[in-house]
């Protein structure tokens, strides 16, 4: 083990030579002075102030090196990205885009799928995109008419399920679960789920503008109003049903788990620098 030595005995040299009317470094030294036959006292230090200063990040624990991985987080991807959806939905529905959201689905084999997901008056649209080619690979458009039930609460799993996660998110419910197929339940590449569900992205403190896109919360107060809103203007609103919001566990239900323990570790829902591999 390594020790640091005492500077007890070390006193400061002054270099001044004869003559010289200039002040010395060692000058600048204070000392508790007093006659000369008594003994000095021990010197002291002057010491000027710092003035270098420190900047935190808007998250002290979030380590920025591992935000560069996730191609979302570079510069321009998310303006490029908001750009493209919003052109495209101007051009092919003639609906104006009233919000934009980064955010983590988690469909019902417990597996992560990093979507960006866009609101207008009367549509909710699920997009996955490809933040490394910089282009949209899959849309769900959903109407916010048909949407019947929101659910706010923590991840549950069944007892004897081997992989569980921690935290909270929010289901959207546009269709009744007991009429859902066996093969629809049991398939992991299903599209027939009449719901998804959703978390915060893990790179919510990146910045302040992802802590504002990868916001649940900022999300779930503007898809409600949009959604009570929408109802009432459409015809076919579900015979007048108002729209349940419930704050209650969300289950999730998987019990091996293999696939989802395997693509979650590896973040294989995100688009992720996966490092050089070579032969």
């Amino acid at each position: 083990m390594s020790t640091i030595g005492s500077f007890e005995g070390f006193q400061p040299v002054s270099l001044k030579q004869e003559g010289d009317d200039q002040p010395s470094e060692t000058d600048h030294l204070s000392t508790n002075g007093g006659d000369s036959g008594e003994e000095p006292g021990p010197r002291q230090i002057s010491r000027q102030p710092s003035v270098t200063k420190s900047t935190l990040y808007p998250n002290p624990y979030h380590q920025p090196y591992a935000s560069r991985k996730y191609f979302a987080t570079r510069p321009g991807a998310i303006e490029t990205a908001m750009e493209d959806l919003r052109g495209h939905i101007k051009q092919t529905s003639g609906e104006t885009v009233q919000g934009f959201w980064l955010l983590t689905e988690i469909d019902h084999w417990n597996n992560e799928k990093e979507k960006v997901l866009l609101l207008t008056d009367k549509t909710l649209l699920i997009c996955k995109y490809d933040f490394i080619m910089l282009s949209c690979v899959q849309m769900q458009q959903i109407p916010l008419s048909a949407i019947c039930r929101l659910c706010l609460g923590k991840f549950v799993f069944p007892g004897m399920s081997l992989d569980k996660r921690p935290g909270e998110g929010l289901r959207i419910c546009w269709g009744s679960t007991e009429g859902q197929s066996l093969l629809s339940r049991w398939n992991p590449w299903s599209t027939e789920v009449p719901y998804a569900t959703f978390t915060e992205h893990p790179m919510k403190y990146t910045n302040e503008k992802f802590l504002e896109i990868c916001k649940l919360s900022g999300f779930t107060s503007k898809l409600v109003p949009a959604i009570e809103n929408a109802r009432k203007d459409s015809a076919g609103s579900g015979g007048g049903k108002e729209l349940m919001v419930l704050t209650q566990p969300i289950l999730i239900e998987t019990y091996t788990g293999l696939m989802s323990f395997i693509g979650n570790r590896n973040k294989l829902g995100y688009s992720l620098a996966r490092g050089s591999i070579g032969f």
